[in-house]
């Protein structure tokens, strides 16, 4: 595998003066090509701002960050914009979609304009993706008319319609029931083993078990981190909720 993105010893701070709160503490990350990586951690100790700050998402106070051969820190804004566009894919908790579209008219809109092909080309793709996803009945219904975890499978089709480098989720299964968090965990890691990169922040013990990885995170600094080496789901799972304990999570 081959380094997609690094942070070299970030810092991002929240407020100012005495209520300055100092979030990330000279972390430090090498994401391969490949890697699903989970980042698990305590309320309020990072983890969300991490995603957010490696991502391009949201600035740091300090360090760098290079995703491919671009280092963030030295890039506009509007150039930062289309590296998020073309290259990541965005998952979050809660699928926000337009209301007056259809479904399949809301995971085509973001591509558009970056979509080398006609726009018959671009349903296309999305309408065998959502067949992938086992949604493609639900293509012309409102978002009203689906179900969340539904909805959520949609989100993953609008996050990878244009084929990025790495997908970021953010408690994507949050607000999802026990069956439709597997489904969802099941797409995620088919799209893994196409060599999608996924990096997925969860409090979840069962979803960050699904992973090749587990980065816990406490305080804005990374505790340790557990790699996988082929073992069962049962053994990744003590392992996680071993490391969840020491960390009162």
């Amino acid at each position: 595998m081959s380094k997609l993105l690094s942070a070299k010893n970030i810092n991002k701070y929240f407020g100012e003066g005495i209520s300055k709160n100092h979030v990330l503490k000279n972390i430090s990350l090498d994401i391969q090509s490949g890697d699903f990586i989970a980042i698990m951690g305590p309320s309020g100790s990072g983890k969300s701002t991490l995603l957010y700050a490696i991502s391009g998402m949201d600035d740091i106070d300090s360090g760098e960050i290079i995703f491919k051969d671009k280092n963030f820190t030295s890039l506009s804004e509007e150039e930062l914009s289309n590296v998020r566009r073309m290259e990541m894919g965005f998952v979050f908790q809660q699928a926000t979609f337009l209301k007056n579209l259809s479904i399949i008219d809301n995971i085509i809109l973001p591509s558009y304009d970056d979509f080398k092909g006609s726009r018959d080309k671009l349903f296309e793709k999305a309408v065998n993706l959502m067949s992938e996803m086992g949604i493609s009945e639900l293509k012309d219904r409102s978002i009203t008319e689906v179900s969340g975890g539904q909805l959520q499978r949609a989100a993953i089709c609008r996050a990878i319609l244009h084929s990025p480098k790495i997908l970021f989720a953010d408690e994507p299964t949050g607000a999802l029931n026990s069956k439709n968090s597997e489904e969802v965990l099941d797409l995620l890691n088919l799209l893994n083993k196409e060599e999608m990169t996924i990096i997925l922040v969860t409090h979840d013990s069962k979803v960050a078990s699904k992973g090749k990885s587990v980065l816990f995170i406490k305080d804005g600094e990374i505790e340790s981190r557990i790699d996988f080496d082929n073992e069962n789901i049962n053994s990744k799972l003590e392992k996680v909720l071993s490391k969840m304990k020491d960390l009162g999570i």
